[in-house]
């Protein structure tokens, strides 16, 4: 009987320095998108996915994440005897949100690396989700499901694509192959950011997996490839050779908060879902865009 998923790895280590200075001092995964950091968005994700426990790798510095998602007794009495029940509660939601593992990834060498950190926390038996912190999917059915759903209709490990403008390929792993149904590919190539010209697709590899324990073995026995870091994207490829893999085109929209504009973008999506922010938001807008004709 196949085990279920109930893990999820999500690499944060990285030094964020697109973000630099904010991220000097500051994780990237915990820059807010509105009045939440951008982390809180994947952790969620995967605890509405299903899944149970939240594997983070994390690195020097990225204390905050972790505070984060504990307890903060100090500020709960002081909301408690302020009576702010409404932030009580969502401080509390907060620490509640699934079980969450954190290990260090000591030197960043590439997310195949920082996916093979968490071996031993997921065993190589035991299927397992992947959830890159710079990509929030604001969907109805959480990314991560429909790849879950994915795996147990194919039996085969699921990666989440995306459609990119040709001359942008060089920014992502880019794959081929078929379609089997609407939206999911049978891939057979990975290409780790290749140039324009010789990318075999414009269907780009983002930030969602749903991966067999398998493919830790494949990580440890890739040598270093683009840009001398370890690429998953080179594990995945052996995936794909030896028994298969699917890609989907996750339904749903995706902001790329590693991006400034990508993070301004799903800042401004998010307030004008606000309905006490809508409004004044929009107004200070079109004032901006009279004052920058």
């Amino acid at each position: 009987m196949k085990r279920p998923i109930r893990k999820a790895v999500i690499p944060a280590a990285g030094l964020g320095t697109r973000f630099l200075p904010a991220a000097k001092a500051v994780p990237k995964e915990m820059l807010p998108i509105l009045d939440t950091p951008t982390i809180q968005y994947v952790v969620e994700e995967a605890v509405e996915s299903g899944i149970e426990y939240v594997v983070l790798v994390t690195g020097r510095g990225k204390g905050a994440i972790e505070d984060h998602f504990d307890i903060a007794y100090e500020l709960e009495h002081t909301l408690e005897m302020r009576g702010k029940t409404d932030l009580l509660s969502k401080m509390r939601a907060i620490a509640e949100r699934g079980s969450l593992i954190s290990i260090r990834q000591k030197q960043a060498l590439g997310l195949g690396h920082a996916v093979l950190t968490a071996r031993g926390v997921v065993d190589d038996e035991e299927s397992f989700a992947v959830l890159l912190g710079d990509d929030i999917y604001d969907a109805e059915v959480p990314a991560t499901r429909q790849l879950m759903d994915a795996h147990e209709k194919t039996g085969r490990g699921a990666i989440s694509l995306m459609e990119v403008p040709r001359e942008q390929t060089n920014k992502y792993g880019i794959v081929s192959g078929r379609k089997r149904e609407d939206g999911v590919f049978e891939i057979e190539a990975l290409v780790e950011k290749p140039d324009p010209k010789n990318a075999p697709s414009n269907l780009a590899i983002v930030g969602r997996y749903v991966l067999p324990g398998k493919v830790f073995k494949l990580i440890a026995e890739t040598p270093p490839g683009h840009g001398g870091e370890i690429q998953l994207t080179d594990a995945l490829q052996g995936l794909a050779d030896d028994e298969g893999l699917v890609g989907v085109v996750c339904k749903g929209v995706r902001h790329d908060a590693g991006d400034k504009l990508g993070w301004l973008r799903a800042n401004l999506v998010y307030a004008l879902k606000d309905e006490e922010l809508k409004e004044p938001l929009l107004s200070t807008m079109r004032e901006m865009l009279e004052e920058h004709k």
